[in-house]
């Protein structure tokens, strides 16, 4: 039931606001001064306050303040007898709602009444919307590999350091951007995406720095682009190995320089933002191709975040898929032992993106809320192709120097089997070097600067004896 608290001096205005408001079905509570009012405050959750300026014992703009020092979300509604501008001004600027003089009138007080209680509609659904963004947002997983990369979040969204996050498609790199955004203090401001494999060459420079009406065929109209709409925030620049050297160039300039032209204008425009580009690829590798601006990749690669593959940290598997599975049903499921085997040995290819397809079918398709190895069989790799590829058997771990090594390697692809067997590699030579890089890579045969990548690229931690 809505609560509403009339406090004024003249009892006649307190019935008769109390009589309107009661037809309307609101709860009224009564006080002829501020002092008694603030006693209901402190012991009503009261949604609307009709407070009097000229009050005995304490004054209404005192009052008013000390509302919105105690109760800071509450709505108030100044009335007074003895308006004028400036009293009003004041009343607004102390955070009032709206000021009304008297005498009432009591279609203005109802419809102000409605507005109010709208207003705080919107502001609860508003909460509970951005609730549910940010628990979509969340990383899930306790891995000892997810809790070295939460760490780094955690530091880097201290500073406005530019970042650059690498891992494979569905590894959660977009979250992990916006899990900065929100830690750092740009959090308050705007989070704008560009995926710069989605947009064509000819469009890039006009989607990150907007455009004058004129400028080509189709701008039939002046437009902001990204760098502006992102000002005071964080821009994050997805798929950046995927932009062409031309792109590059533009914003290689418009990093150092801080400021913009939008396509054909002449002014300058001065932006602040953060600077997060995230990739799949190897940009050192794609530097010594010729692929990928070197001074550009210097500029981003200010602090590395490696993303683990979902096949890297397959403790978090099962935890995904309930996760995901109660997000989509509200059930709680159970996996048989030989499912739960099946799912760690399974490679992921399409990292958390394959898996919460598969929590989906799930859904959907499966009846039955224990998940045996037949539902991970047939809906993991549901295809309608006969000879669909198999679900890789799960199997004891071979031993050898490089400690435990999983025998369902030969199961994989062949470049998956590849990766793992190269991770399991580095992480020997890396143990045998005392985790000193430049002596690993001599064993090796290898260059330094690319053992680096590789070691960021599999998550590996170095910790030197």
């Amino acid at each position: 039931m809505t609560k509403i608290l009339i406090i004024d001096d003249e009892p006649g205005i307190r019935r008769t606001l109390a009589s309107i408001m009661e037809d309307e079905h609101y709860t009224v509570f009564t006080a002829e001064d501020a002092v008694l009012g603030l006693e209901i405050l402190g012991a009503e959750p009261i949604d609307l306050v009709f407070l009097d300026v000229m009050l005995p014992k304490l004054g209404g703009m005192e009052a008013l303040e000390r509302i919105r020092t105690g109760w800071p979300d509450l709505e108030v509604i100044v009335i007074s007898g003895h308006a004028n501008v400036d009293m009003a001004v004041r009343a607004v600027k102390l955070g009032a709602f709206d000021f009304l003089e008297k005498p009432l009138s009591l279609d203005k007080v109802l419809t102000l009444c409605r507005n109010v209680f709208t207003l705080q509609k919107l502001r609860e659904e508003n909460r509970d919307l951005k609730k549910n963004i940010l628990t979509k947002d969340e990383i899930i997983g306790q891995s000892p590999q997810l809790e070295e990369v939460r760490g780094r979040i955690r530091q880097a969204a201290q500073s406005d350091a530019r970042i650059l996050i690498y891992g494979e498609n569905g590894t959660g790199k977009e979250l992990a951007a916006r899990a900065i955004h929100r830690g750092s203090a740009r959090a308050g401001k705007a989070f704008v995406e560009v995926n710069c494999a989605a947009i064509p060459e000819t469009l890039i420079e006009s989607e990150l720095f907007g455009h004058e009406k004129g400028a080509f065929t189709d701008a039939v109209s002046s437009r902001k682009g990204r760098f502006e709409l992102a000002h005071g925030g964080t821009l994050f620049l997805d798929e950046i190995g995927d932009m062409s050297l031309a792109a590059q160039s533009k914003m290689l300039r418009a990093i150092q320089e801080q400021q913009i032209q939008r396509v054909g204008g002449e002014k300058t425009i001065i932006t602040d933002v953060r600077i997060i580009a995230a990739t799949n690829k190897d940009l050192e590798a794609e530097c010594k191709e010729g692929r990928f601006r070197q001074d550009l990749f210097f500029r981003l690669n200010v602090i590395p975040i490696v993303m683990p593959a979902l096949r890297e940290r397959r403790g978090d598997i099962p935890v995904l898929l309930f996760h995901f599975l109660k997000e989509l049903s509200g059930l709680n499921y159970e996996l048989t032992d030989d499912a739960r085997d099946a799912l760690l040995a399974y490679p992921w290819p399409g990292n958390i993106r394959e898996l919460k397809n598969l929590a989906e079918r799930i859904a959907v398709m499966w009846d039955d809320e224990h998940i045996s190895l037949k539902a991970i069989r047939e809906l993991l790799r549901w295809s309608p192709i006969e000879d669909a590829p198999a679900l890789p058997e799960t199997g004891p771990f071979l031993s050898g120097d490089q400690g435990p090594f999983p025998s369902n390697i030969f199961h994989l692809k062949y470049n998956e089997a590849k990766e793992m067997f190269e991770k399991y590699y580095l992480e020997f030579q890396l143990s045998q070097n005392n985790g000193v890089i430049a002596r690993a890579a001599e064993a090796i045969g290898i260059y330094p600067s690319n053992l680096h990548v590789k070691l960021r690229k599999y998550n590996i931690l170095r910790t030197e004896r």
